[in-house]
């Protein structure tokens, strides 16, 4: 079963979740395309969705769900996400499409968080996939600085700026053995808007796709 397959599949087992939704969150990436199209067989049901970024509106859009501001909603009961990798902890880097900052966002304003991913996605300890690091343009160097005084090497996205106009540092060569610490710690170097771990508020439910076509449920 090809990877696209999985995509498909996880991201329909996640409808199941939506069933008594009207509103909810969704992230950015190639799992969530395919999670937009089952979901629009049911927008009839939805109030709307609140979207972590432009490429992810435009897709809503496409497909006639109303986009809605968080601000307008308030806390959301529920938000779909995908994963750059994940621990069986629920543990994420996530970023890989630039998305984090928001992605963060509306994971923290949610009641549940799902992450669906396929089994390539999964690992025993974070760091095999490079950490994104959204910064305000004018501390990326001080940043990058910070960043190799504790053990990575950050590279900077090229030709890339974010839905809010900042810049991103991938940060190669970290064996993420305290998420969590890690995490605060990169949070706190002056000019990092946030870093793409997601671990001080990590998923729920886990839908992960296998190679022979089913799908395993990991909880928190």
């Amino acid at each position: 079963m090809s990877s696209d397959d999985l995509k498909k599949r996880v991201a329909e087992a996640a409808l199941e979740y939506v069933q008594d939704v009207d509103v909810l969150g969704i992230g950015t990436g190639s799992t969530v395309g395919y999670f937009i199209a089952a979901l629009s067989r049911i927008k009839h049901r939805l109030d709307g969705v609140v979207s972590s970024s432009e490429a992810t509106t435009h897709q809503l859009q496409a497909c006639k769900i109303p986009v809605l501001d968080l601000n307008a909603v308030g806390p959301l009961p529920l938000y779909v996400d995908g994963a750059d990798e994940i621990t069986r902890h629920l543990q994420m880097i996530k970023g890989g499409g630039g998305a984090l900052t928001r992605e963060k966002i509306i994971a923290a304003a949610s009641e549940q968080f799902i992450c669906i991913a396929d089994q390539s996605k999964l690992v025993d300890v974070l760091g095999t996939s490079p950490l994104p690091v959204e910064v305000i343009p004018m501390a990326r160097s001080h940043v990058g600085r910070e960043l190799l005084r504790r053990g990575g090497q950050p590279v900077l996205r090229e030709n890339f700026i974010t839905d809010n106009g900042n810049l991103i540092l991938d940060v190669y060569n970290l064996h993420i053995l305290e998420p969590v610490k890690m995490e605060a710690e990169f949070n706190n170097i002056a000019g990092v808007v946030t870093v793409g771990l997601f671990a001080l508020r990590p998923a729920d439910v886990l839908l992960l796709g296998m190679v022979d076509g089913g799908i395993e449920t990991i909880r928190s």
